[in-house]
């Protein structure tokens, strides 16, 4: 196995000990503070997350060379359902089969293992998060912060609490929110049923025929006059015997299946609809749990997939079945686990915000996207609501909700400020009901959804500051970084909580990064496809994923292949050569020359230009084309042309000669390597410890100032001289003639006047005897 190619282990220690990336609580510095993602904690880093850390890290980086004092705090998001399942999956248990108490501790005892090494593999990657100012969604601070806004939020009236039909997750076994479901083409059957109306068939198309013991009504479109004569009349439900009325309403598609449907609480949205509009009976068929009810008769305690394969057994027998069509068709699934949503009727908290769809349009509108396209994503999220914002869990592992019930009379009464945080399990409320004055109190069993508790990332990591003035100064943050598949669940959430509890944007700037894929495809375990980075880390070092990583822009889906990685750690050797190459001929720092030669006041008058480039782009968050315009210059310009243009001056020349050109190699590989610094900080770390500390101010390049730009000066001789270096090596090409070939090269008479005061660094690196005016030619001696 190749071993990374500098020591990152020695240097990580370096940084901690150093403190090198700690936020500056005294520092007089404009303050740059990032909304860092909280991953999931899910046993270990996985590759996206590599991708799109580093991304949001260039960023940090580049702001605090750039003499801003960084905010960069780091959380981890283990409370809930995500936590819960993992726990199931690591430690072979169900939560539901054991004492709450013993899985919250079990959930507690597991986290305090895993979470060191989780976070130890962000430090890996050289993320420059200040890792003192750490929080998990689960400790107590956080709660206090999530159980403050349930008070705050409720209080405003922004907070309810009500029995009606709510989506389900089954195999969960808990009411999930609709950013929480996800759409995915399933295979099924479209089963053509027959229901009687006195003595005529009503033939009726259901990919569900569970639900018939459910069925509370039927419908047809106003306007299709095929179905005209049965209004007002009862079906009889085949199998179950009992009729249900026939009705009318324009939400039926009369082209899709037969043009009239069953209504049963509850398949589908429509369903809910017109069980609330009609007042309809409210019959439940499968239990929370995922199993027939006692309504389905013979058919009751059933998994779903059994009941829906023996009532179609049933159909076929009493000949009540009379078409079968195999369908693909869009389902709506849990995105924890996979399973297909039940709509189930249950007691559920809600944040009300379906009357704030204008606002929240307008409050994303006041963001700075990049790029600005991810806007739209956020935008049809608003326009496609349909459900106020579900945040309770009927799980165990969680932030428990600040509130008790009255035994006596049922009256919601909540914890008090001073309390939080509170379990209400274990806790007593401070004062008796208010509303019958009984001191009997049953606690709240339920648990906040997690994303209630994540979206208010901004002031968990702000309030652990605990300087009230620095506080106000970190708030709004200047930039959330995230994923473009959250969109919907995080950004969206903590923004409308921010403008519900403070009135204003949470951020300023927001930059979405996309997934990474391979061969076009996400990254699962089912497809066999997961690659580590930790064993890149450990074969090639962590620079070379994160020059891949920088290779994308903001926004974009990305490929993973290996060919990259190689390409990163080919500029690591390459660079390291370089520096092995330039400190070879310098000792020690190089004076400015009193007059530079032309070529070398030309190089860094090009240079100048290139962090002039870089900078907007690190500055516009394009990282990619900052990488790309770095990697041209480095290769190309750099090594290429200048290291080998001024080897025979380095080598032959006089004084004056010898110390311009050290002085440009010097100053233009330093520019070089605090640009290099935000994406590769490790190898340009390990150049600046061992060639430039002696002789700069700052412990480590991170504290360097970033290179600064001046007024554009012109350059285009050594563009000229590049491009014609470029045909003398093609022509020697050409002739199958080594670079060090001796000849005569003939120019244009433009040229050679263009070019006239850095001719003789032309001649010497083209090993050319002599250069004659005339058609552009090379003789060969």
């Amino acid at each position: 196995m190749t071993e990374a190619i500098i020591d990152e282990k020695s240097i990580l220690n370096f940084w901690e000990k150093e403190k090198i990336y700690s936020f500056k609580y005294n520092s007089k510095k404009k303050i740059f503070s990032i909304d860092t993602p909280p991953p999931t904690v899910s046993g270990e880093m996985h590759l996206g997350h590599a991708f799109s850390y580093s991304q949001a890290d260039f960023i940090a980086r580049f702001k605090r060379m750039s003499g801003f004092n960084v905010f960069y705090p780091f959380g981890t998001d283990d409370n809930g359902l995500p936590t819960e399942r993992l726990v199931e999956k690591k430690k072979n248990v169900k939560a539901k089969e054991m004492e709450r108490q013993e899985f919250i501790n079990l959930c507690m005892e597991f986290l305090k293992e895993e979470l060191p090494k989780f976070i130890q593999d962000w430090k890996n990657m050289g993320i420059s998060c200040d890792f003192s100012i750490l929080y998990s969604t689960i400790d107590r601070h956080s709660q206090k912060i999530s159980q403050w806004s349930f008070l705050d939020l409720y209080k405003r009236g922004r907070i309810y609490r009500k029995e009606a039909p709510a989506m389900w997750c089954p195999e969960c076994m808990t009411g999930v929110a609709q950013v929480e479901v996800q759409d995915k083409e399933k295979e099924a059957w479209f089963n053509d049923i027959v229901f009687n109306c006195d003595e005529e068939r009503i033939v009726i198309s259901t990919t569900r025929p569970e639900l018939l013991p459910a069925c509370v009504a039927i419908f047809y479109h106003p306007s299709d006059k095929r179905y005209k004569k049965f209004l007002g009349k009862k079906a009889k439900v085949p199998l179950f015997n009992f009729e249900v009325p026939i009705m009318e309403d324009k939400r039926v598609n009369p082209e899709k299946g037969t043009g009239i449907v069953m209504c049963c609480t509850f398949g589908d949205q429509t369903d809910m609809e017109w069980q609330k509009a009609y007042n309809l009976p409210i019959k439940t068929a499968i239990t929370e749990n995922g199993k027939m009810s006692e309504i389905s008769g013979k058919y009751s305690g059933m998994p779903i997939k059994k009941a829906r394969e023996e009532i179609i057994s049933d159909l076929k027998k009493e000949g009540l079945l009379i078409k079968q069509e195999k369908i693909k068709h869009f389902v709506n699934v849990h995105e924890r686990c996979g399973t297909e949503i039940e709509f189930l009727k249950s007691k559920q908290w809600f944040v009300k915000y379906l009357d704030l769809k204008k606002q929240l349009l307008k409050w994303g509108s006041e963001l700075k996207w990049y790029p600005k396209y991810m806007k739209h994503r956020y935008d049809n999220w608003v326009k496609g609501l349909q459900w106020d914002w579900l945040i309770s869990n009927q799980r165990y592992f969680g932030v428990p909700f600040p509130v008790w019930y009255c035994k006596n009379c049922d009256e919601v009464i909540l914890a008090e400020k001073s309390q939080l945080p509170v379990d209400p399990q274990k806790d007593k409320p401070k004062s008796k009901c208010k509303k019958c004055g009984s001191k009997e109190f049953i606690p709240e069993m339920d648990v906040l959804n997690t994303w209630f508790t994540s979206s208010m990332t901004p002031q968990i990591a702000i309030t652990l500051i605990k300087n009230k003035k620095i506080q106000k100064k970190l708030f709004p943050m200047s930039l959330r970084p995230q994923a473009h598949d959250i969109i919907t669940f995080w950004l969206f959430n903590t923004l409308l909580k921010s403008r519900l509890h403070f009135n204003k944007n949470p951020w300023k700037d927001v930059a979405i990064s996309g997934f990474v894929k391979i061969e076009g495809e996400k990254m699962s375990k089912s497809k066999g496809n997961i690659v580590r980075p930790q064993e890149i880390m450990q074969k090639y070092g962590a620079d070379t994923i994160r020059y891949w990583a920088a290779g994308s822009k903001l926004g974009e889906d990305f490929n993973y292949q290996e060919k990259d990685i190689i390409t990163g750690k080919k500029f690591i050797i390459k660079i390291i050569n370089a520096a092995n190459f330039i400190f070879s001929q310098i000792k020690q720092k190089p004076k400015k020359p009193k007059k530079p030669e032309a070529l070398d006041a030309l190089f860094l008058n090009k240079i100048n230009y290139l962090i002039l480039s870089v900078t907007k782009s690190f500055e516009n968050y394009d990282y990619a084309r900052a990488k790309a315009l770095l990697e041209d210059f480095f290769w190309h310009d750099f090594c290429d042309n200048y290291l080998e243009i001024i080897k025979w001056r380095i080598y032959n020349g006089n004084k004056n000669q010898k110390q311009s050109a050290a002085y440009t190699l010097y100053t233009s590989f330093f520019s070089l390597l605090k640009m290099f610094a935000p994406i590769t900080p490790f190898v340009t770390e390990h150049l600046y410890q061992k060639h430039y500390k002696k002789n700069e101010k700052e412990k480590s390049i991170h504290l360097c100032s970033w290179p600064k730009y001046f007024k554009k000066r012109d350059f285009s001789e050594l563009e000229l001289f590049f491009e014609l270096l470029k045909k003398v090596r093609q022509e020697k090409t050409l002739n199958k003639k080594p670079m060090n070939s001796e000849c005569i090269i003939y120019l244009k008479k433009e040229d050679f006047r263009k070019i006239k005061k850095i001719l003789e660094d032309f001649k010497h690196v083209n090993k050319a005897k002599e250069i004659k005016e005339g058609s552009f030619k090379v003789e060969f001696l």
